[in-house]
């Protein structure tokens, strides 16, 4: 399975300390070079450059062979690069938090799944236990809303 990820489901996965469900459940996932780069930003969370500063094996960092579309000139280029590389791969999933992001993905028929939608996976998987790994989530910076957090966790009482 070809998994291609963006930079927020990485970084909050890692903040969260769940990011060894990507490869039980995907196992290999690839970012390209700009995510990478974001997650290496002075103003990323210490234990997120450090994870990506010494990656696991089974995450392949690459470069898009094409260039963008300029339909994605207005994305961020992390997750332009990460919609060019999963065209590129025929990526079974492309893993992306950003509104526009998923939606320029899905218009590319691009299967997306978002941080909430990796952490209902892993769950119904057994891999974690979602209202832990939810509370972790809201100590972050990362916004859901508080209805799609009920049904997100509606399932799993």
């Amino acid at each position: 399975m070809i998994v291609v990820a963006d930079t927020s489901p990485i970084n909050y996965l890692v903040l969260i300390e769940e990011i060894g469900i990507l490869p039980i459940m995907y196992g290999r996932v690839v970012i390209p070079h700009t995510v990478r780069e974001e997650l290496m930003r002075a103003s990323a969370p210490q234990v997120v450059r450090a994870w990506v500063g010494h990656p696991p094996v089974w995450l392949e960092v690459r470069s898009p062979l094409a260039v963008p579309d300029s339909a994605l000139a207005k994305l961020d280029l992390g997750e332009r690069d990460a919609i060019t590389l999963a065209m590129e791969l025929q990526a079974e999933q492309l893993i992306v938090d950003d509104r526009e992001g998923r939606r320029e993905a899905e218009r590319r028929a691009i299967p997306v799944i978002g941080t909430l939608g990796v952490l209902r996976e892993a769950a119904t998987l057994k891999l974690l236990d979602i209202r832990v790994a939810v509370e972790r989530l809201q100590t972050t910076s990362f916004y859901v809303a508080p209805e799609v957090l009920a049904t997100l966790l509606k399932g799993f009482d």
